[in-house]
């Protein structure tokens, strides 16, 4: 009978290596080992990243960074909640409003905003979160804290937007909320020049920008029940804005809203340096 000790001496014969390699280990970790590390690493900064962010985070093949999730039992942290439907405007008629945004997509920032507001219980009272997107860049360009959801609430919110971007959009998108069908609302949008869309009522999907947003914006800000003041609360809803714009890559565009922003921007500069130059040498030419 052969005895083990000659079987890897042939072995290694055999291979055409030394005897002593069998037994070598590597110092450096597999390569699955530090993937897993650097997934672990992602998850820690955004708790609900998926597999598919986290892929396009590190620039990992999609199908790999499923693997590794499920094999090692990585999971998001924090699990998407839902939306309730505003009851109170269930009951009243349509507006005629086209919905602009099954007409046209937009190509550049500050063609079409959406707006919408969600609500937080925090201590004895309802605090109002409204917001406005644009619809191109998805960057919340606009917001406000309130403890009511009047038409001054959104009305805020608009006008932070134009005060941060310096300008405003032909369109604004919403639901058929009392808030933006009211006359000061509108009367509002004229004065900038702006055009209403509305989505039809009970059809949360046709303003889906938004929705996305609160969806994920309510699951990360995370249990408000750690803030011991409404000064807290408002500070968190700016921060987790903030991330949302900066840091949290969004799925439309495999980056940071603002990051594409940029991106547009110097893509449009670089464009019109292009027809200047086009023109001067058209011109030197005639």
């Amino acid at each position: 009978m052969t005895s083990l000790k000659t079987t890897k001496t042939g072995l290694a014969k055999k291979l055409g290596v030394s005897r002593s390699s069998l037994y070598y280990k590597p110092k450096k970790p597999p390569l699955d080992v530090e993937d897993k590390n650097k997934i672990i690493a992602v998850m820690a900064e955004h708790p609900a990243y998926g597999a598919r962010r986290i892929a396009w985070a590190l620039g990992m093949n999609r199908k790999k960074t499923k693997r590794l999730m499920r094999l090692n039992g990585l999971k998001p942290k924090l699990r998407r909640g839902f939306r309730l439907v505003k009851l109170d405007d269930l009951g009243r008629p349509e507006t005629l409003v086209t919905n602009i945004l099954k007409v046209i997509c937009p190509i550049r920032i500050c063609v079409i905003w959406a707006g919408d507001f969600t609500y937080i219980w925090f201590i004895d009272r309802f605090w109002y979160v409204a917001t406005v997107i644009d619809v191109y860049t998805r960057e919340i360009v606009g917001w406000h804290v309130a403890n009511h959801h009047t038409t001054a609430l959104i009305a805020d919110a608009f006008q932070d937007a134009a005060r941060r971007t310096g300008t405003t959009p032909k369109y604004f998108h919403s639901d058929q909320g009392s808030e933006y069908v009211s006359g000061a609302y509108e009367s509002l949008l004229q004065s900038y020049g702006t055009q209403p869309s509305h989505s039809r009522k009970g059809s949360p999907w046709q303003n889906g920008y938004q929705e996305s947003f609160y969806n994920n914006f309510k699951l990360e800000l995370g249990d408000v029940r750690r803030f011991d003041h409404v000064g807290q609360l408002v500070e968190a809803v700016h921060q987790q804005i903030r991330y949302y714009n900066n840091d949290r890559i969004h799925s439309a565009h495999r980056m940071p809203p603002v990051t594409f922003r940029h991106r547009a921007d110097q893509h449009t500069v670089t464009h019109q340096i292009h027809s200047l130059l086009q023109n001067a040498l058209l011109g030197n030419s005639v």
